[in-house]
């Protein structure tokens, strides 16, 4: 939003910049016969420049109005991005980053130890950041979720059902196979954010325990990011691909 509000903001000042250029050359030109002027009821002055916005306080140029949006989200503008403590109970801002660069150019083709040419396990992700609280001192907007939805989205995981046998959905975790959900929620109720995968196996239909895949995932995760993950995960089998929600 940020972004298409200064692109408006810009095409505004290009409009008006480009009707200033037209009256003033109106006026240059005006100046040569100003009795026809006079004449015919116009008197024609050469504008005199004007800051948009100025009046109002708004910023008036692009790094302003991305500054600006910085601000409203609760951010610092001048804040070195160098500097500072990441937030969040394990995260820190950016972490993992050096692991996904290292990940970009990884041919999936491998060969065994027979020299055959193999290939790593497919899988179908999705992602999505969860946003519950904004940064301290920074509005809470209609794009943060409330604690009776994010309570909700538990209930949904549990429900009658999903199961292999078709029973209700059971929490589990890395060191536990039953878990206590809501203990999980309330851990994280001052969180900034809440990270929600779905993971699907192209042969889910052929492992035996998915919990035995999602926690080698969640530890091989634990490793690239360098630090301890907090999770709790959901199987489903209602579907014609069985899955994992983390």
């Amino acid at each position: 939003m940020a972004a298409w509000r200064s692109f408006g903001t810009m095409l505004c000042i290009l409009t008006v910049l480009a009707a200033s250029l037209l009256l003033n050359g109106a006026a240059y030109a005006g100046r040569a016969s100003p009795a026809t002027h006079r004449a015919n009821g116009i008197s024609i002055h050469p504008l005199t420049e004007r800051r948009i916005g100025a009046a109002r306080g708004r910023p008036t140029s692009f790094v302003g109005e991305v500054h600006r949006a910085i601000r409203r989200a609760g951010g610092n503008p001048n804040r070195d991005p160098g500097t500072g403590k990441g937030g969040g109970r394990f995260n820190a801002r950016g972490r993992g980053a050096a692991t996904a660069l290292s990940l970009k150019d990884r041919n999936a083709w491998s060969r065994d130890g027979s020299g055959a040419r193999t290939r790593a396990r497919r899988v179908a992700v999705k992602a999505r950041v969860v946003k519950l609280n904004p940064q301290r001192g920074a509005a809470r907007g209609r794009q943060f979720v409330s604690a009776k939805a994010v309570d909700a989205h538990l209930r949904y995981l549990e429900r009658d059902g999903v199961s292999r046998n078709g029973e209700k959905g059971h929490v589990y975790s890395a060191g536990r196979d039953v878990e206590d959900g809501r203990a999980f929620l309330n851990r994280g109720r001052q969180d900034r954010h809440q990270f929600r995968f779905i993971v699907s196996s192209e042969d889910g239909v052929e492992l035996s325990d998915l919990r035995t895949t999602t926690r080698d995932l969640m530890q091989q995760m634990e490793t690239d990011l360098g630090t301890k993950l907090d999770w709790i995960a959901v199987d489903h089998h209602n579907t014609g691909h069985p899955h994992t929600h983390k």
